[in-house]
């Protein structure tokens, strides 16, 4: 058995910057089948920072407080999420969700199998420096921190 406050799970926010407050509630219960973060955003932030898709995690997004609006598939399809709502997204489905209300958003990101996605089973539609049209990137971590994207059509590589 394992138990935290999450005001002491530490923050540990994404290297692109998107959001203020995300702490990884499983890694301080110590879990491994299920992953679970907390958010807190402020207007105007990203739970991810891109369209992208897990290949081997289902993912569950709880709001507690405030609004999120989801960005869903290649179309970009738009569902709002208000409080004490949830949405889910099998693996392979594209998402994006941001805080688009005028307050704070305070939501859960629940996952699995696993408590942590495999990097290679991550891929993020962005705009291709080399193609010049969005395309689907695959994603690495970097050692220094950073991510590493490459694109599916022509294999151009860059940091974020």
């Amino acid at each position: 058995m394992e138990k935290v406050d999450i005001d002491d799970v530490p923050v540990q926010n994404s290297p692109l910057g998107v959001h203020s407050e995300r702490r990884p509630v499983s890694s301080a219960l110590g879990t491994e089948e299920f992953a679970m973060n907390f958010f807190r955003l402020q207007p105007g932030e990203s739970f991810s920072g891109g369209l992208h898709t897990h290949h081997d995690q289902e993912e569950v997004f709880y709001v507690e407080e405030g609004t999120a609006t989801f960005e869903i598939g290649r179309e970009r399809e738009e569902v709002e999420v208000g409080a004490g709502e949830l949405i889910r997204f099998e693996p392979g489905e594209f998402q994006q969700g941001d805080n688009t209300g005028e307050g704070e958003l305070v939501g859960w990101a629940l996952g699995a199998p696993k408590s942590q996605h495999d990097w290679d089973d991550l891929e993020s539609i962005i705009h291709c420096r080399e193609c010049g049209e969005e395309t689907g990137h695959a994603m690495a971590l970097t050692d220094e921190g950073r991510f590493r994207m490459t694109c599916t059509v022509c294999d151009t590589s860059f940091e974020m």
